[in-house]
C-alpha cells in the first residue's frame, strides 16, 4: 500500500472484527490484517471456535492463529467494522451459526463498513447484508447472491454504500486499498470499550 493513497494513521483509534471459523483463505485473512495494522488499527479475530483456528491455503491446511475474542463473548459495539476472509468451508460454516449471523447482522443495521472477499459473502446473505447492493465475489456465489437481491459485478473490487467486496487472493491489492480507505470512515465515529 502505497503512502499516497492511504496515511499510515488512517485508521487510528479504528477497531475492526475479523470473523473466522476453521477453514478461512489464509491470504484473505493475513494480507488485509496487515494492511489494516499497517494504517493504524487494532484487529481481533473473532470466531466461534475456542483458542485457535486454521487457516487454508487452496484445498490444505495451513496455519493456526489465536482466537483473540470467542464469539459467545464478542459484542458488535466494541469494533467500528468487519472484515469478512473467504475460502469456501469458512463462510459455509459461519452462516449456519446463529451467533455468527447476529454478529453480522449488527454491523449491517449499525451502517458500520464491512469488507468481503471471495466466499466471505455468503456470510452476508444471511445476515441480510447484499440486498440493492452492487457486490462481487468468487464466481460460484453470483447466483446465490444475485437471488439474495444484489448486483453482482465481475471486478476485482466492488465499492458500495458501507461495503467493499472483491473475487480472489489475486485481487487482495485492490480490496486492501479500497477497505482501508472504506474503513477510514468509521473514523469519525469510533467504537466505545
Amino acid at each position: 500500500m502505497s503512502a499516497t493513497t492511504t496515511p499510515h494513521n488512517a485508521l487510528d483509534g479504528i477497531k475492526v472484527a475479523i470473523l473466522v471459523t476453521d477453514g478461512f483463505e489464509q491470504v484473505e485473512m493475513t494480507d488485509p490484517r496487515q494492511a489494516l495494522i499497517a494504517a493504524g488499527a487494532a484487529t481481533a479475530i473473532v470466531s466461534p471456535m475456542d483458542g485457535s483456528v486454521r487457516g487454508w491455503k487452496h484445498h490444505d491446511p495451513a496455519d493456526t492463529f489465536k482466537v483473540d475474542v470467542a464469539l459467545k463473548n464478542a459484542k458488535p459495539a466494541d469494533y467500528d467494522a468487519l472484515l469478512l476472509p473467504g475460502g469456501v468451508v469458512n463462510p459455509d460454516a459461519l452462516r449456519i451459526d446463529e451467533r455468527a449471523i447476529a454478529f453480522v447482522k449488527a454491523f449491517v443495521d449499525a451502517g458500520k463498513p464491512i469488507a468481503a472477499i471471495c466466499h466471505g459473502p455468503w456470510t452476508l446473505i444471511d445476515a441480510g447484508g447484499v440486498k440493492g447492493r452492487q457486490v462481487t465475489s468468487w464466481p460460484s456465489l453470483r447466483v446465490d447472491l444475485e437471488n439474495a437481491g444484489a448486483e453482482w459485478r465481475d471486478l476485482e473490487v466492488v465499492v458500495a454504500p458501507q461495503l467493499v467486496t472483491s473475487r480472489k487472493p489475486d485481487d487482495l491489492p485492490a480490496f486492501d486499498r479500497e477497505m482501508v480507505k472504506l474503513f477510514a470512515s468509521a473514523g469519525m465515529r469510533p467504537a466505545k470499550g
